[in-house]
């Protein structure tokens, strides 16, 4: 999770969340190297009183920068299409999640069984005990096995909601009827945190979101122990 001073992201905890890390790598290797470029350009600019009268009228130089701009482009546009595909492609999930947003509140929906839903509500600073973390926390959270597809389904109820985990790579607008969805796999067993990232009222910062993975076994099991207390 995000703690004070922070300058980069959060550990990757899922491997979609690892191609955006490789992505952003790689988009900002270009940045540096063109930053840098362009520098050492306006320097020599300023610098030197020399000029080359070959380059002031010269065919072979605009085709120089109107393609090599180009290629850089392709250079980031390609892996950047690949991730879109990976994100929006989604074969066989092992589990589906429905995620509703209320003012100001979540609510999850197991549709792959018959009564397994629950609201999800922030603990008050009151009710924090040692280990918890304030306007994080909730009451209950979204439980999912590790290493498996899951389909996460986000949509609303009132206003504008985002439900957004940012160790996973997930930021998803919940619209009040419309239904979006996005693939969910998890790396490891932990507790990723988030919260709404759409402004969606005066208790908008009060709606945190947590989503712990468990092994597949233990899943089980709390899925039994769910249904038995409904």
């Amino acid at each position: 999770m995000a703690h004070p001073s922070m300058l980069g992201f959060q550990d990757a905890t899922s491997p979609m969340m690892e191609e955006l890390l490789r992505f952003h790598d790689h988009a900002m290797m270009i940045v540096i190297l063109i930053g840098a470029f362009v520098f050492y350009i306006i320097a020599m600019m300023v610098t030197t009183k020399l000029t080359n009268k070959s380059m002031l009228d010269s065919q072979e130089m605009e085709m120089v920068w109107t393609i090599f701009p180009a290629l850089i482009l392709t250079a980031i546009a390609l892996p950047s299409l690949r991730i879109l595909y990976l994100m929006d492609e989604l074969n066989f999930p092992y589990l589906t999640v429905k995620a509703v947003g209320h003012q100001w509140y979540w609510s999850y929906e197991y549709t792959d069984f018959k009564q397994l839903s629950f609201d999800s509500y922030m603990v008050p600073t009151q009710d924090l005990t040692p280990g918890q973390f304030r306007l994080l926390d909730t009451d209950n959270r979204m439980v999912v096995p590790t290493n498996s597809p899951i389909r996460v389904m986000v949509t609303a109820d009132d206003v504008l909601h985002s439900w957004a985990a940012p160790s996973l790579g997930i930021k998803l607008d919940a619209v009040p009827g419309r239904l979006n969805q996005t693939a969910l796999t998890t790396s490891r067993p932990g507790i990723f945190y988030g919260q709404c990232s759409e402004i969606c009222g005066a208790n908008h910062s009060f709606m945190p979101i947590v989503v712990e993975s468990i092994p597949l076994n233990y899943f089980e099991d709390w899925t039994l122990l769910m249904l038995n207390n409904t």
